[in-house]
């Protein structure tokens, strides 16, 4: 199983990379695994012309695209801020979601082709909203995007949202024995998610 790990958050060594690290070390012994950063990437994130005349791709987001097709399961972790994802991550996504390389829409109906299907995420969401909340109060719209327009949309599948929170006034060094194992029984059951064949 070969595994891709993004850290998103803007910062290095922050409770995102910890938390990667656990997830790694958890891992089956024969996994290829393979980490980076976005923020160690050198590319502008602003899509200003849209999908109707896309700059071809940096190296560093062309080796990231290469990395993404080339997994079998991704493990992205971030921070939630304003109810989304770090900036740069957004970014990432608009420059390396390609059409025909990611998806493929029909000529002739309003459906498209998951070039990126037969992949299977895990989405590590650290907050300082209790997940509870998030679920009840705001309906998960992350998650939502994530299994749908994002990830999903591109053919991974299962999408499983792992929120961490609340990570300020003590949560984070009172609730990580509980996180690792959670993160734990993820990495484990990773190679068990994956349905269907790869683009």
């Amino acid at each position: 199983m070969r595994v891709l790990l993004i850290d998103a958050h803007p910062d290095a060594d922050r409770l995102s990379a910890h938390l990667l690290d656990t997830y790694a070390a958890a891992l089956p012994a024969d996994a290829q695994v393979e980490r980076l950063a976005v923020r160690d990437l050198d590319f502008n994130p602003d899509l200003s012309r849209g999908y109707v005349d896309v700059p071809p791709l940096e190296p560093d987001l062309d080796r990231a695209l290469t990395a993404i097709e080339g997994c079998d399961h991704l493990v992205l972790a971030f921070p939630l801020w304003w109810g989304a994802e770090p900036a740069r991550l957004k970014g990432f996504w608009d420059r390396v979601l390609l059409p025909r390389r990611a998806f493929r829409y029909h000529k002739d109906d309003p459906w498209w082709d998951r070039l990126l299907a037969g992949r299977s995420a895990d989405v590590i969401v650290t907050m300082d909203t209790p997940p509870l909340y998030l679920r009840l109060a705001y309906f998960d719209p992350l998650g939502w995007r994530y299994r749908r327009q994002v990830l999903g949309f591109v053919g991974f599948r299962p999408v499983r949202l792992l929120y961490f929170g609340m990570v300020r006034r003590g949560g984070a060094e009172s609730n990580l024995p509980r996180w690792r194992d959670r993160l734990v029984k993820a990495a484990r059951t990773a190679s068990g998610l994956r349905r269907g064949k790869k683009g």
